[in-house]
């Protein structure tokens, strides 16, 4: 089955786009450059362009023929990671710190795609909202763009997105109808102690020791109160304490995250954390101070979006290459957020290379940039048919 021709027929300028942005990474919220050349393809290609949705975010409206009313968003995330990358590209990062470690740059190569032959073409009736959007990596770029009236001003009756995936093979796209993405929490817990030195223990009211028995105490929220039936994920990923050898300091601080698919068990996990705080507060005679933050929403996909996925991805791809039951997966999209506003489907395209998203040696395979641009091409001509609207 073969990807759209004419949008391969520009893959190598796709190309082109993508690795340039791979190597002028920007972070959350300043995407700026990024910005910059998305709103000039759009309007290089005749597409009416937003700016400053949600900070930096991009909307482009494309209209089709006919004078159908239903409306379609397509969305990328535009943001790289705060890391840095450690390959050997000629295109690789040059700005240290930052990295496109997720794909994002893939993503939005994609989607200028899609606008590119969409607009080239308009075979479809109705309109298309391409939404380009910052800060997925935990910063709340969905939230923000809709906080900004992103479906008041382009309203949508129905959304899409998608990610690159290393650990499907090249080719195969993945979609599962239902939860397909935990939620999220981060969290930052402050530890106030009493320091002393280290040799005098008994005149301190010692943070370490807090730390370490709530690190151990919230590890049995999962294995204890969880229902096993429950996927269900906490994690522990900073410990702060402590500048000297023979000072015990006044304050530790554990930070990190919880995963879970429901909300009901996400407060289940908050409350029980708080509860454990409290009592070995009281214990040891010390305060902690806990902050949860709800980061993600679950990301569910809806039974008939995820339909529509599937039969777009037949014609893009080999049948027995499309995943229709993959697993769900304890990572987190901010995508979700915008999926409780307007029902979408969320999917996945496999490419060459094992490395995983955000680890410093990660690479884009730029050959899914024609399927990618094609699942969104033909998701539109699919929903909104020329000719349904004379």
């Amino acid at each position: 089955m073969p990807n759209i021709e004419r949008i391969e027929g520009f893959a190598d300028e796709l190309t082109a786009i993508r690795r340039d942005l791979h190597a002028h990474p920007e972070i959350g919220f300043e995407e700026v450059r990024t910005s910059g050349i998305v709103a000039e393809k759009l309007t290089q290609w005749g597409i009416e362009v937003h700016r400053g949705l949600g900070g930096t975010g991009v909307v482009g409206v494309l209209k089709g023929k006919g004078s159908g009313a239903k409306r379609i968003g397509l969305r990328a995330d535009m943001d790289a990671l705060p890391m840095e990358e450690n390959t050997n590209l000629r295109w690789r990062s040059t700005i240290p710190g930052r990295f496109h470690g997720c794909g994002h740059d893939g993503h939005t190569t994609m989607l200028l795609g899609t606008a590119r032959y969409l607009a080239e073409t308009r075979n479809f009736d109705g309109t298309v909202h391409f939404i380009f959007q910052p800060a997925e990596e935990g910063l709340g770029g969905a939230r923000a763009m809709i906080k900004d009236g992103l479906f008041e001003k382009f309203p949508c009756d129905e959304i899409y997105g998608l990610h690159n995936a290393p650990d499907l093979n090249h080719g195969e796209i993945a979609i599962l109808p239902g939860p397909a993405m935990a939620g999220a929490d981060f969290f930052d817990i402050v530890i106030n102690g009493y320091g002393a030195h280290g040799a005098m223990p008994n005149l301190s009211k010692d943070p370490v020791i807090v730390a370490m028995t709530l690190g151990q105490a919230l590890q049995s929220i999962v294995s204890r109160n969880v229902d096993p039936h429950e996927p269900a994920v906490l994690s522990i990923t900073q410990i702060h304490a402590g500048s000297a050898y023979n000072v015990i300091p006044g304050e530790a601080r554990l930070c990190g995250t919880v995963r879970a698919f429901s909300d009901e068990m996400r407060v289940l996990i908050r409350d029980r954390m708080r509860a454990l705080c409290a009592g070995i507060a009281a214990s040891f005679q010390v305060e902690i101070k806990v902050d949860i933050r709800d980061g993600f929403s679950v990301l569910v996909n809806e039974e008939e979006q995820s339909a529509v996925v599937a039969q777009v991805a037949r014609t893009v791809v080999d049948a027995d290459k499309v995943i229709t039951r993959s697993k769900p997966k304890m990572g987190s999209e901010d995508f979700a957020d915008m999926m409780q506003v307007v029902p979408g489907a969320y999917f996945w395209v496999g490419h060459e290379g094992s490395v995983p998203v955000h680890n410093p040696g990660y690479v884009l395979d730029d050959k899914i940039l024609p399927i990618g641009a094609s699942m969104f091409a033909r998701i539109i001509e699919t929903r909104l048919p020329a000719g349904a609207h004379a």
